[in-house]
């Protein structure tokens, strides 16, 4: 079964940067597409970024690009959305998310990111 687990959230002023970790379990993910969505109350969850575990290509909605990076550690089973120069629109419950061609689509319970203006 496979299990993810996100951290890294938390509050942060205009600016600031937070990195979020989803962890992963149950499988291996060395075939796998990750991506991590964001979702504000009331708006259907959008999607942020996305990485090809196998050679590590990704990519990005307008909107974060050039301030968010995603990335992942093959070892650990892990995937990152490092965020920087946060705005307070960044606002929103971060989900992760992996599709495994073995198992489908899993997805990370979500994590509050909240950006103080």
């Amino acid at each position: 079964q496979v299990q993810l687990v996100e951290s890294g959230g938390g509050l942060v002023q205009t600016g600031g940067s937070l990195r979020l970790s989803c962890a992963g379990s149950g499988r291996d993910f060395s075939d796998s597409v990750g991506r991590w969505f964001r979702q504000v109350p009331g708006k259907e969850r959008e999607f942020v970024a996305r990485i090809l575990w196998s050679g590590g290509a990704t990519d990005y909605v307008d909107s974060v690009k050039g301030r968010f990076t995603i990335s992942r550690d093959n070892a650990k089973n892990t995937m990152y959305l490092q965020m920087n120069s946060l705005k307070p629109e960044d606002t929103a419950v971060y989900y992760c998310h992996i599709s495994i061609p073995s198992s489908g689509n899993h997805w990370g319970r979500g994590i509050q990111v909240t950006v103080s203006a």
